[in-house]
């Protein structure tokens, strides 16, 4: 076991040193690309490793396959699909059939149960794409300080794709939604290696629900869903975190009452006030807690890495990449002089108000140190903090960016 991992180490650096030289700042060949701030522990455990179908990613944990996408694939506003992150709960995670596969829409509160094949389902309902942000919830974790119990995330558990499916709400129009549906809840392929696991089921309000944005989808940018992304099909629910994303999915049900599984009751929650929330789960909170639900704003620098040399009195380019949960960023800016001034740096393509939007800043180092800080701003006036908002499962890490540099 210990030689494999240390060969799949090496291997992984090696491609990993590949893709890297459009950042500015040394990486060791033979260690993955770990976001600087991670607990020391995370150097001897992650390694490069490639999925089928998968280019090397950085490797958090194998079963249940969990792989963090690295820096350098950010300079792009659009995510490629074979270097998309991986996240999974659960261990037992089936090849799908698309032929055997059907999409079963019931509960008590449906008026006419029905089944779907994927035929029907691009036959029977409009076709519709949209361009968003999946960020695992848990997206920089490892960042917190004091560190928290779970998967140790850097950067790179995120990604940004065009997706292509049909509208939530035009299927369950057909089955029919009932006055008294509260809200609606969706299973996938993938299950537990014992019994005894809870299965992965999460559910969505109503309203969320049958929102024009919320796909049932089968393509992602231009080519069939891979498996490691959901194939055949997977739940789409823009500006809201990607546990909500269900994989692989095969049922939806539209219930009277609130899901009141692990994974909704006890797992994916806040508490209540740390954070200003826009859209609110309302029938899943309590007086202590709240559901985890819309991305806040945030940004990242993709082409420099903290501690980078730069070349005094020559002008370069600072890239990232800037997003929130669906409300539009409207600027970002840039600081090199470690917060006291802020200047307006040239906000990229709109591909959408879910979407990565890119950002690009012109400097000229001078000779000596430097820190540089990056800060966006959405439409709704949101900006990021100074600090972060800790709590105790690490989610929301969106404090504003700082680097330091040397320039000679």
């Amino acid at each position: 076991m210990i030689g494999r991992r240390r060969a799949l180490h090496l291997a992984g650096g090696g491609i990993a040193a590949a893709v890297l030289p459009q950042l500015n700042g040394a990486i060791a060949a033979d260690q993955p690309p770990l976001t600087p701030g991670l607990p020391e522990g995370m150097k001897q455990t992650a390694v490069m490793d490639a999925l089928p179908g998968k280019k090397p990613l950085i490797k958090l944990s194998y079963r249940p396959p969990n792989y963090e996408t690295p820096l350098s694939y950010f300079n792009e506003v659009i995510t490629p699909n074979d270097v998309f992150f991986v996240r999974y709960h659960l261990s037992n995670i089936p090849e799908v059939s698309l032929n055997d596969w059907k999409l079963r829409i019931a509960g008590d509160a449906a008026e006419r149960p029905l089944e779907l094949t994927m035929n029907e389902l691009k036959r029977d309902f409009p076709q519709t794409e949209v361009v968003a942000v999946n960020q695992c919830s848990g997206n920089r974790r490892g960042l917190s300080q004091p560190h928290v119990q779970g998967l140790e995330w850097g950067y790179g558990g995120m990604g940004n794709a065009r997706w292509k499916g049909v509208r939530l709400k035009d299927v369950l129009a057909k089955a029919g939604i009932k006055k008294e549906a509260v809200e609606i809840a969706f299973d996938g392929a993938d299950g537990g290696i014992v019994d005894k696991t809870p299965d992965f089921v999460k559910s969505l309000p109503v309203w969320r629900a049958i929102d024009e944005s919320t796909l049932i989808a089968w393509d992602m940018n231009g080519a069939p869903l891979p498996h490691w992304n959901g194939f055949p099909a997977r739940l789409v629910v823009p500006g809201w975190t990607g546990t909500y994303w269900v994989k692989h999915l095969t049922s939806i049900e539209v219930r009277r009452t609130p899901l009141a599984n692990f994974w909704m009751a006890g797992a994916y929650r806040i508490p209540v006030g740390k954070f200003a929330l826009v859209d609110r789960f309302v029938s899943q909170e309590t007086a202590l807690n709240t559901p985890i639900t819309e991305i806040v704003v945030n940004s990242l620098i993709t082409n420099l890495l903290d501690g980078a040399s730069l070349k005094a009195g020559q002008q370069m380019t600072l890239r990232g990449i800037a997003w929130d949960g669906g409300y539009g960023i409207s600027e970002v800016s840039v600081s090199t002089d470690g917060g006291r001034s802020w200047r307006p740096a040239k906000l990229g393509e709109d591909l959408g108000k879910y979407s990565f939007r890119g950002w690009s800043y012109d400097m000229t180092p001078a000779a000596g140190a430097m820190s540089v800080m990056v800060r966006a701003t959405n439409r709704l006036g949101a900006s990021q903090p100074q600090q972060p908002v800790w709590n105790p499962a690490g989610y929301h890490h969106n404090p504003i960016q700082k680097l330091d540099l040397k320039a000679a």
